[in-house]
């Protein structure tokens, strides 16, 4: 394992120093030393992860918290090409096998985008209109970001046990595992806000690679001369592969634009870093002209017009919506626009954006408006949720009586199911001591990682204080997650050392990191039976309630 220190882990140093630019090419491409070993990790991490998600994925056969709403939405969006509301009593008829006369054929006002209950369609298309068709993409997603996880930590340490390290954390993680098996949307958000942010880092290597090719093709390794701005890098694959990345977050829900911004910003940063090192003076602002205003097309420009894409079903229905829900309880009538049909193609399909704003006006209103004097019984602060306080259930069953469903209890008592979306608690804990050394790593000794993990925590988190006045819950910190991942594994890499620590350092080192993958596996196999729906007698299921904000 090795935590190297060099320029490629720090920001760049002074425009005055000197750079050795040959052992910054050979550290930036010493990467992939074992890169069979690394793949097969990687990929056995990733099939326990898909096989502890795919387990009993139809238990419980319910719509379970949700669902109710995403898994029909998906199956709408299919069938009918936009979301429709459905009869009473649809929950009761679609688990009796029955997905006809249960829709009305009135559009329904859906406040999330749609990209992710499209991939909730696919299930369904595959395996039909059941709990296990609404949920396999779901947990395909989840096997998926744990991959994800392993690759980006691995390149951040440039250790592969360490990258095998996080992805083990988030394999046996608890809340990303009950997401994994549910057709809800933050799953999805979760797995693509961590692909752009591993893009994002892909592009930070690769980009510095390239810039230090083109400074030596051009000067001979000589430093570049005062006033100079450097070579320009249009083409930046990883940058664009980070765009998609981002465009498929925020069209699965809009939160993913605090990420968005904040990695936008810290990779100008990088840019500029990236500059100053090669010898470019007022780097910040230069960056800002060859740098950044090329990153608005890649980020901002790219990922607006795939959000707009993704809006095709509803686009393509725009007149379903406008004669419904042009004049709601969520705002005035949509405009004038509307009292005479337009003709062509470009003209209707103006009209179809601007009814789809006039959408998005309404969809923000109710979120923003008509939530303030909502109450839910899961709700949670943000202030808690990386402590675990309070956890949301999804499902339970109750009364189980002994003899039933093989319930063991003792006479007079009972047995119960639950699926209850709580996070493993030596992951959480252990990660929200590691970010506050992050914060001692991130700002006293500059190390670009662990300002990457406090970003994305920021980016992630602080924005939900903003809106505590209405219900929100535990589980949306499931995109902070990765971070913690990270920062945890950036802890365990600094103890461990790099490859000159003593030998001692290195044994306590991989104590460590043995001791926390084992206690994450005996917390995975303690709180299992609640995360999936496993019959527990009272007894036993008040032993896994720790604390009484758990019940």
């Amino acid at each position: 394992m090795s935590l190297p220190s060099t320029l490629l882990d720090r920001e760049a140093a002074p425009a005055t120093s000197p750079v050795p630019r040959a052992s910054l090419r050979a550290r930036l491409r010493a990467r992939d030393r074992d890169p069979v070993l690394a793949w097969t990790g990687t990929l056995a991490v990733t099939l326990l992860a898909l096989f502890l998600r795919l387990w009993d994925l139809s238990k419980p056969r319910s719509f379970s918290f949700d669902e109710t709403y995403y898994a029909k939405d998906a199956w709408s969006l299919l069938h009918f090409g936009y979301a429709q509301t459905y009869v009473d009593g649809a929950d009761q008829l679609i688990l009796s096998g029955q997905t006809t006369g249960v829709w009305t054929g009135d559009p329904s006002m859906v406040v999330h985008p749609e990209l992710g209950k499209w991939i909730i369609a696919l299930g369904e298309a595959a395996f039909g209109m059941t709990p296990f068709g609404w949920r396999i993409s779901s947990a395909i997603v989840g096997a998926l970001m744990v991959m994800v996880m392993v690759r980006l930590a691995r390149r951040l340490t440039r250790s592969t046990a360490l990258g095998l390290f996080a992805g083990l954390l988030l394999c046996l993680e608890g809340q990303q595992l009950v997401l994994s098996r549910l057709a809800l949307l933050d799953v999805f958000l979760a797995f693509f806000v961590l692909c752009a942010v591993a893009c994002t880092v892909a592009d930070r290597d690769w980009g510095r690679a390239r810039l230090a090719d083109l400074v030596e093709e051009r000067l001979d390794g000589a430093r570049l001369r005062a006033g100079a701005w450097g070579p320009l890098l249009l083409w930046r694959p990883w940058r664009l592969a980070a765009g998609l990345m981002w465009g498929a977050a925020i069209s699965t829900k809009w939160t993913a634009l605090f990420p968005l911004a904040a990695l936008g910003l810290l990779m100008w940063a990088w840019d500029a870093g990236a500059r100053r090192s090669f010898g470019v003076r007022w780097a910040l602002l230069k960056s800002a002209v060859v740098d950044a205003a090329p990153a608005l097309l890649y980020v901002v420009a790219l990922p607006l017009v795939l959000y707009v894409v993704s809006w095709t079903g509803w686009l393509l229905h725009a007149d379903v919506y406008e004669r419904a829900l042009s004049d709601t309880q969520y705002g005035p009538y949509w405009g004038s626009y509307l009292e005479k049909d337009a003709t062509g193609f470009f003209p209707e399909l103006w009209q179809s954006l601007r009814s789809l704003w006039h959408y998005h006006h309404d969809v923000y209103s109710f979120h923003t408006k008509f939530l303030t004097d909502a109450t839910h019984a899961y709700q949670s602060s943000p202030w808690g949720w990386f402590v675990l306080n309070r956890p949301v259930g999804i499902s339970t069953e109750l009364d189980i009586a002994p003899g039933s469903q093989g319930c063991a209890a003792a006479a007079g008592s009972t047995c119960l199911r639950q699926v209850l979306l709580l996070g493993n608690p030596v992951v959480w804990w252990l990660g929200t001591l590691a970010a506050l050394w992050s914060v001692v790593a991130g700002v006293a000794k500059r190390d670009w990682r662990h300002v990457l993990v406090l970003v994305g925590l920021a980016a992630t988190w602080l924005p939900w204080f903003r809106y505590d006045d209405r219900p929100i819950f535990s589980y949306y910190a499931s995109v902070s997650l990765p971070f913690l991942v990270l920062s945890l594994t950036l802890a365990v890499g600094a103890v461990v050392g790099g490859p000159g620590a003593p030998r001692r350092r290195r044994l306590v080192g991989a104590a460590v990191a043995g001791g926390v993958v084992g206690l994450t596996a005996l917390a995975f196999a303690w709180f299992w039976p609640i995360w999936t729906d496993e019959l527990l007698t009272n007894g036993q299921w008040l032993d896994r309630m720790w604390f009484r904000r758990w019940i």
